[in-house]
């Protein structure tokens, strides 16, 4: 049955766990009060989801459960950094059959996507398009016709305002088809135009560099981490790695590396009690031994001290 929600979120991994498809990583890099939303409308055969984040982060997303995933900027304001690549509003983003990307924010965003089952991808590109739309080997990013992007823009942001306001509209059956082949005929329209930007060969051995960066980290999900330990794990020098974070990430990874630690000192500090544990004995567990400068970064980072963290009851 077609549904819809809509939801807001103050905090990083809440944001992150709500997505559909793969496993979305949020780690904020900007100082300030964190606040995103998500809309997510489920159709027949299609999904959508749209998502907007007020600060700079980092997202790393991993897979998209056996989906083709086709997505674009909703905003015009600064470029996004997806892959190493710079993603402009007049982009579309065609996922791989199994991605595995970073995309980096330097202030607000908002992205939005498509995705259909790899068979009715299939289905699509050859009863509409007469050509194969199955994902690609690897993502591509490409311009399509202004007027065509347009058409998709303006759609898919209709059909979340219709999520906020009327979403009984989207639930009901019949509406839901026709918005949904509306939507699939606008996405075709889109990919008739996908001449991919080139890649260079040293791109794609930074991109095989970063994920093996990301096979460190998540085999290390809760454990702090540092440079020379990527080093040796990954088996190349710190000035390379400086290179493909600062390509990939935009920032260099001894930053990555003290944001990241930062999320895992509030994740510990939001599962944890007063009573049971302190803030000093969670800070040096992720590797903090000035105190003072903790407390300054954390509430920089997401605008409380930790000791507030830590009495705020679970949820």
């Amino acid at each position: 049955m077609p549904s819809s929600t809509v939801r807001t979120f103050t905090d990083a991994d809440d944001y992150a766990a709500a997505f559909r498809g793969g496993t979305v990583e949020v780690t904020v890099i900007g100082h300030g009060n964190f606040a995103a939303k998500l809309t997510r409308i489920d159709l027949h055969r299609l999904t959508m989801q749209r998502a907007s984040d007020n600060l700079p982060r980092i997202y790393h997303v991993d897979g998209w459960g056996g989906r083709a995933v086709v997505g674009f900027s909703t905003h015009t304001g600064p470029a996004l950094l997806h892959g190493g690549r710079e993603l402009h509003s007049s982009d579309i983003i065609r996922c791989s059959a199994d991605p595995s990307f970073h995309q980096r924010s330097s202030g607000s965003a908002g992205l939005a996507s498509i995705s259909l089952s790899l068979e009715e991808m299939d289905s699509v590109g050859r009863t509409m398009a007469g050509r194969d739309l199955t994902p690609p080997r690897d993502t591509l990013i490409f311009t399509p016709l202004p007027a065509a992007l347009t058409k998709l823009q303006r759609l898919h942001a209709a059909a979340a305002h219709l999520a906020e306001t009327a979403p009984e509209i989207i639930a009901n059956a019949d509406a839901a088809r026709g918005l949904e082949q509306a939507l699939i005929e606008a996405m075709v329209d889109c990919l008739g135009n996908d001449e991919p930007r080139e890649d260079s060969v040293a791109q794609r051995q930074h991109e095989l560099i970063m994920r093996r960066f990301r096979r460190v980290v998540e085999e290390n999900s809760d454990q702090p981490l540092y440079v020379p330990e990527f080093c040796k794990s990954i088996g190349v020098s710190e000035r390379t790695l400086r290179v493909c974070c600062q390509e990939q990430l935009g920032l260099g990874p001894k930053r990555y590396l003290l944001f990241r630690r930062l999320h895992l000192a509030r994740r510990a500090l939001r599962a944890g009690s007063s009573g049971a544990t302190t803030v000093t004995e969670i800070a040096t567990r992720y590797g903090f031994w000035h105190f003072g400068r903790f407390a300054g970064e954390y509430q920089s980072l997401f605008g409380e001290p930790p000791s507030v963290t830590l009495l705020r009851p679970a949820e």
